[in-house]
């Protein structure tokens, strides 16, 4: 589980390594183009002589773990093999919380049956939220920073030419495409007449393209960049797992929306360690909108109210013990706030989520098994 816990830091798909690259020339219309472009940095120019000046000197990860090169995280080997760098560009460590999201939403739907059948539709719901659309997510997010990784982080696989732009381009095509053709197929399984999953999927891909792509690029706000990553990561999913097996209800999208709240909280963890980066660049996370000390607790109220207000609902709704469930599992986040995050968030944003954030996913759980009686 402390896996799935701290893939949290992933799920702002490399945020900290976006830097506003003034002088790249960006896709033309957020297009994706077949046409192999080489990607340079002009050092003669003041403009991009500033934006190397203020980012740190990083060199490529020598005698790195061929384990983080498989997951997707830093610390990453070298790798030469393509299949192994095709995976790296999904960042399997991302894909956890979905297949978490998958498994909320069948409990919720109060009809999921420990049948080989039902099992089975779980598993390929999950190979659809994680591999395929986390997967699809994960790798265009990357092409869409290659010209600024060109600056930042060239030993990456895009920008350090591991593989081709055009391998890559074939890549997102393949993961969306599996990702879509398995959403149809769970909704023929599921004996849907309105093809739920696959809407669902295909508004998730949308919205995975304008968080990453020009001109919108939601990612460069960070509040509207962090709840949509709360939506992709905690509603989505969710919603598909629900789908699949039960009704998708009002109450229930709303019930996860405001959950996906507490997302937008966790999504700015990992902003505390680029203020200095995002503010060079202009990027405007909430450390550098507010400032570390304000978006602290912007960060930890966003999670503790959101849980605190579901747990209110639950007790309204007549839910009395799960709702203190919820309450009890609320008390040791608080605990690790004030004794890790609120005191320095960038030093111990590690031993913060590995020690808090379990609660958390508990308590999705709990308000799943909630609203399924």
């Amino acid at each position: 589980m402390a896996s799935m816990l701290n893939t949290v830091s992933c799920m702002r798909l490399s945020h900290s390594n976006i830097v506003n690259s003034r002088s790249q020339s960006a896709p033309r219309h957020g297009s994706l183009s077949f046409t192999r472009r080489r990607l340079t940095v002009r050092a003669a120019e003041t403009e991009t002589n500033e934006v190397q000046s203020q980012v740190p000197n990083k060199a490529p990860a020598k005698g790195g773990s061929s384990f983080n090169q498989l997951l997707g995280i830093k610390g990453a080997s070298q790798e030469t093999n393509k299949w192994k760098i095709r995976l790296q560009l999904t960042k399997p460590v991302t894909w956890p919380p979905l297949v978490w999201g998958v498994v909320c939403g069948a409990a919720a739907s109060g009809n999921f049956d420990w049948t080989l059948e039902d099992v089975a539709k779980s598993i390929l719901c999950m190979l659809m939220s994680g591999p395929c659309l986390t997967g699809y997510t994960q790798t265009i997010n990357d092409w869409y920073d290659r010209e600024i990784d060109a600056i930042n982080e060239p030993y990456r696989p895009i920008p350090s030419g591991a593989i081709s732009e055009n391998e890559v381009i074939v890549q997102i095509w393949v993961l969306l495409l599996a990702g879509l053709g398995l959403a149809g197929l769970l909704d023929v399984w599921a004996g849907h007449n309105f093809p739920t999953i696959f809407y669902l999927a295909l508004g998730g891909s949308l919205l995975s393209y304008i968080y990453s792509a020009p001109p919108l690029k939601l990612k460069q706000n960070g509040w509207i960049g962090n709840f949509a990553l709360g939506a992709s990561y905690i509603s989505l999913p969710w919603w598909a797992g629900q789908a699949l097996f039960g009704t998708l209800t009002p109450d229930i999208i709303v019930l996860t929306l405001l959950y996906s709240i507490a997302g937008l909280g966790i999504a700015i963890v990992n902003d505390f360690k680029s203020i200095e980066g995002d503010r060079a660049m202009g990027l405007q996370s909430l450390p550098v909108a507010f400032g570390a000390e304000t978006a602290k607790w912007i960060c930890v109220g966003a999670i503790d109210i959101t849980q605190i207000s579901v747990a209110g609902y639950l007790l309204g709704t007549g839910k009395l013990y799960y709702a203190l469930a919820l309450f009890g599992l609320i008390i040791p986040q608080v605990v690790f706030q004030f004794q890790y995050f609120l005191k320095d968030p960038v030093k111990y944003d590690v031993k913060y989520q590995a020690s808090a954030q379990p609660f958390l996913v508990l308590g999705l759980l709990v308000t799943a098994l909630a609203t399924s009686h």
